[in-house]
């Protein structure tokens, strides 16, 4: 893409670097200073960069926040080996690992902890200044923007697999500050924030897992991105194409997963964070109405539907309502998994059982959920009946910024438990008659 500022904002970013660090010579910071900073990643060729501010003075009283749009997730800040600022990303197995230089600016990279070597030699190196508010342009850059892009947007993978997932953009756009979401099958990439410079828009989003990056190149008539580009952090990079659409929806998410036919109910045994064998048949379910939400720890999808079912849970759970998370993580280990579930537990309070499944992989999801036609995504959710049918599955989850997509959810969510909890629990009888025997 032409005169593109991924590139030149980076060559900026340096050059100021190199202006100001006779200011600091001499001096050697050991903290993060407070306030508000930018950094930016360095992906392959590109600058994806990211917003954050730092409250308190020291790893007893900081908090850092990441910053995207109206979002922020907050995060603690530890000192380790001497003079390294450590920033674990919550129950994400990821942390942002770096040191103050003499200049000011906080140098290091966003690496996985995962001890998996499939994963624990992904890292990407970042650098971060104070004092800087701006996303890729500030608010008085000299290329004004051609046109509003704001509204929904079909965003057509480009891709000789006829499969291939379509997206759904929803942007709003003020002056040349652009902020939105991609929604695809699975769920949504969560708030970004970006700008629009003529006829092209930049958007990324860091909020604790893989950063994110979209680019795209507007047609003429600005209602068809004709050159488009999108990568999760080191791992995915796709090339699209967008058209203005108000009416374009994506597949039902209620449909993706169902059950085969001639089943009406699942069974399943996992192992707790003790290494005890649960069961969905177990009594402590039988006769309740049931939730099982199939999750990881590394899946923002899965962490922001734990956000949400945490607390219905616990003001609900009176009503005659259980709800089990399985987790399929990134290393099919239960001491490994007891350390990530674990985490998530404490992190978001969780009332309800936590299983382990295995090793993150829709396939091997599939074959343990036998009677499910697929698992088309994490989460997954499934809510069983009074007398153990499956009455809902739900695929993905879209949180708050989707705007009347997650109140739609919440609403229908709501609907289903209420009526499956008024319905008569078919094992009442059951229990009177053993009581009675029992006399």
């Amino acid at each position: 893409m032409n005169n593109n500022p991924l590139k030149s904002i980076g060559r900026a970013s340096l050059l100021a670097l190199t202006l100001t660090a006779s200011a600091f010579a001499g001096e050697q910071p050991t903290f993060l200073k407070e306030g508000k900073w930018r950094g930016e990643f360095k992906l392959n060729e590109k600058v994806l960069p990211f917003n954050f501010e730092v409250k308190g003075t020291n790893e007893e009283n900081a908090t850092f926040s990441l910053i995207n749009g109206t979002r922020r997730d907050h995060f603690k800040v530890k000192v380790i080996e001497g003079d390294s600022i450590f920033v674990k990303m919550n129950t994400y197995d990821a942390a942002l690992v770096g040191k103050i230089h003499e200049d000011g600016t906080f140098r290091g990279v966003y690496k996985s902890l995962v001890p998996n070597p499939r994963f624990n030699g992904n890292r990407l190196p970042f650098v971060a200044e104070f004092g800087k508010t701006h996303r890729f342009v500030k608010e008085d850059h000299a290329l004004k923007p051609a046109g509003n892009i704001s509204g929904k947007w079909n965003i057509k993978i480009i891709s000789k697999d006829p499969n291939a997932a379509n997206s759904v953009a929803l942007l709003e756009q003020k002056g040349n500050k652009l902020t939105g979401v991609l929604m695809t099958v699975v769920g949504d990439t969560r708030e970004l924030e970006g700008n629009v410079v003529g006829d092209e828009f930049y958007l990324s989003g860091f909020s604790g897992p893989s950063p994110y990056l979209i680019q795209g190149k507007l047609g003429d008539n600005k209602k068809t991105i004709v050159e488009g580009e999108y990568n999760i952090g080191i791992y995915f990079s796709q090339k699209y194409e967008g058209s203005k659409e108000k009416n374009i929806e994506l597949p039902d998410p209620y449909k993706l997963t169902f059950l085969k036919e001639g089943y009406d109910r699942i069974n399943f045994t996992f192992p707790d964070l003790e290494g005890k064998p649960v069961s969905i048949n177990d009594d402590k379910y039988k006769g309740k109405v049931v939730i099982v939400e199939i999750i990881g720890t590394w899946c923002p999808n899965c962490t922001d539907q734990t956000r949400f079912l945490a607390p219905w849970f616990s003001q609900n759970k009176h009503r005659g309502v259980e709800a089990i998370a399985v987790g399929f993580e990134q290393k099919d280990d239960l001491e490994y998994a007891k350390y990530t579930l674990g985490k998530l537990k404490e992190f978001y309070k969780i009332e309800y059982d936590i299983l382990f499944g295995g090793l993150a992989d829709k396939k091997i999801a599939t074959e343990k959920f036998q009677g499910l036609n697929r698992m088309a995504a994490f989460p997954t959710t499934i809510i069983f009946d009074r007398s153990g049918k499956i009455r809902e599955i739900y695929t993905g989850y879209t949180g708050d910024i989707t705007g009347k997509y997650y109140k739609n959810y919440v609403k229908k969510f709501n609907k289903v438990l209420d009526e499956l909890i008024a319905e008569p629990n078919p094992h009442a009888g059951q229990a009177l008659s053993q009581v009675g025997a029992g006399q």
